[in-house]
């Protein structure tokens, strides 16, 4: 059952920290983008700003199962997997759309999160967390993805910025 009614994204400390009715109830690793904070197309940059969860993809899939194009491929990753395939952008396990709410500043235009296909998505637990490294998405541990995806409804308010996680958040959790 959803639980959570908002998530804020630090690029600063590379987590996501998720709230219940005002009380920080999860703290979690990410990765974000290696190029920085970015709103245009094709930057390969993290979008800022005020997003909501527009799709929840994946329900029932199997861990590590390899989406492409928002779709099971019907492989599941594995070392072996990856070497078949070196540098391949894996995205795993589930998928939480985002999509701007900020015209101008993160939706519509040159600058649409939601036409960039910006994603939460889980990565190989090969992959370091809490460092910048994505082409543009949120990078999540697998099993970390699989627990937030279940208190996530679809709508729920996410904030990306480039501050640190506010003071008082940290206090409560």
């Amino acid at each position: 059952m959803p639980d959570l009614d908002f998530l804020h994204i630090s690029l600063a400390d590379q987590r996501l920290y998720g709230f219940a009715q005002g009380r920080l109830r999860v703290r979690i690793a990410v990765s974000t983008a290696r190029n920085g904070a970015g709103e245009r197309n094709g930057s390969g940059c993290t979008p800022r700003g005020l997003h909501q969860v527009r799709a929840r993809i994946g329900a029932g899939l199997p861990v590590n199962a390899v989406l492409q194009g928002r779709r099971w491929t019907g492989e599941v990753w594995s070392p072996a997997l990856h070497a078949q395939h070196p540098g391949r952008d894996w995205i795993l396990t589930r998928i939480l759309w985002l999509s701007g709410c900020e015209p101008g500043v993160n939706r519509l235009g040159s600058v649409d999160t939601f036409r960039r296909h910006i994603y939460l998505h889980g990565t190989p637990d090969t992959e370091p967390l809490g460092v910048p490294l994505s082409h543009g998405c949120i990078r999540l541990r697998n099993i970390d993805l699989l627990g937030l995806f279940e208190r996530v409804p679809a709508h729920c308010p996410v904030r990306i910025d480039e501050a640190a996680c506010p003071e008082w958040a940290s206090l409560n959790l």
